[in-house]
């Protein structure tokens, strides 16, 4: 999340560069109960991204929704993509982006929401983008785990483990986990395994 990088993409937008905008995303992914949904996951999506960017129809607005997917992130709420797409739309109608342009960052950060194949290749691309981290290096994923676990640390950990497993067993009974050819033949079957190694942890340590 550098502010040249971001001061680029202001530029591809057609936009000032919004210097205030940069620095109140930054403190968002900074915020202290943030162990996974921080600056090195946008940082780690903006890495991907540079490698299918040559996919996108709107690189630039694909782009600005990564920024924004995980802006505002409060544990208990079941509102974080919409409040985060809200800020976004917000954001750019306020540097007079067209309606079209507009609705679609909005679609993409919400794509991010449930992961559901989209005939748009773009929101796809987000929501792989998203999920790379399933595919991971086993150690990765791992640490990957442990960060989501201390996000939600006020959950008791008998209900932690069974909600936990029950949202990894929705990705494993996905047709797949990934959207594109890029992604499967990339990252679906390490997810896989990862994520069945996961469960398996879920289900067998009471420590």
């Amino acid at each position: 999340m550098n502010e040249d990088r971001w001061i680029a993409l202001m530029q591809a937008m057609g936009f000032e560069p919004a210097i205030d905008c940069y620095h109140a995303l930054y403190q968002a992914y900074s915020e202290p109960q943030r162990f996974y949904h921080t600056v090195k996951h946008i940082n780690a999506m903006l890495a991907h991204f540079d490698s299918v960017k040559h996919l996108a129809e709107q690189p630039a607005e694909l782009e600005l929704a990564i920024w924004f997917h995980d802006a505002i992130y409060n544990i208990p709420s079941s509102s974080n993509e919409l409040d985060s797409a809200r800020w976004a739309k917000q954001f750019v109608q306020s540097k007079g982006y067209a309606e079209a342009g507009t609705q679609r960052i909005f679609d993409l950060i919400m794509a991010t929401q449930h992961h559901e194949k989209s005939t748009l290749i773009d929101a796809n691309l987000i929501i792989d983008i998203d999920l790379a981290i399933l595919g991971s290096a086993p150690a990765t994923y791992d640490e990957f785990e442990q960060n989501i676990r201390r996000e939600y640390h006020m959950v008791p950990e008998a209900i932690y483990r069974e909600k936990r497993a029950e949202i990894l067993a929705h990705f494993l009974a996905t047709g797949q986990i990934y959207k594109l050819d890029r992604f499967i033949s990339q990252y679906e079957n390490a997810a896989r395994e990862n994520i069945r190694c996961a469960i398996e942890r879920l289900k067998t340590n009471h420590h």
